[in-house]
């Protein structure tokens, strides 16, 4: 799955979270979230599913469903 950039920020903005913030509440690293950003990276379901949590919004919210059909 990948993360969609925009939706994430978009939805740490809602949640008025930064990156350390959202760090420490998915309980995963500030570099991995940062990686997410900038699309070094794409987490793997588990982590998203921490992230989608500690946002408190739906994992389909966070992921680019163009890319997945």
């Amino acid at each position: 799955m990948k993360i969609n950039k925009r939706k994430l920020q978009i939805a740490m903005a809602n949640a008025c979270l930064n990156m350390d913030d959202l760090a420490a509440l998915a309980e995963i690293s500030r570099v991995s979230i940062s990686k997410y950003l900038s699309g070094l990276r794409t987490p793997k379901p588990k982590t998203l599913g921490k992230i989608a949590k500690a946002l408190k919004v739906p994992v389909e919210n966070l992921i680019d469903m163009e890319s997945e059909v």
